[in-house]
């Protein structure tokens, strides 16, 4: 855990969130500034700031981190209409918390920016 990051704080409980999904070593919870009618965020309980320092994670919770976005997408109810999973990695792709997160949108007709 890094003890700076707001997301290594929701998934120990230190600050509220509305959770969508706990485990052992993923949360999901919805976005406080969502960009599409349902937006959630996945990350893994393991502080890893990006995808280059994805390796650090076990495999398990690579693909827990996939799993977990298509089971919350049915549970919003855009898994059969249609939903994206989206990283933004890095300052010029948007990334604004530096603890790898995949964005799970829906609920409204997206296209890429």
């Amino acid at each position: 855990m890094d003890g700076d990051c707001i997301f290594c704080k929701i998934a120990a409980g230190e600050i509220e969130a509305e959770m969508v999904h706990e485990d052992d070593e993923v949360v999901a919870f919805k976005d406080i500034n969502g960009r599409a009618p349902e937006h959630v965020l996945v990350i893994p309980r393991q502080h890893v700031p990006n995808l280059e320092a994805m390796a650090e994670l076990p495999d398990r919770v690579a693909k827990r981190l996939l799993e977990v976005s298509s089971e919350v997408a049915g549970e919003l109810g855009v898994g059969e209409s249609g939903y994206a999973v989206r990283i933004n990695n890095g300052p010029d792709a948007g990334q604004e918390i530096f603890h790898l997160h995949l964005h799970v949108l829906g609920g409204r007709k997206l296209g890429m920016p």
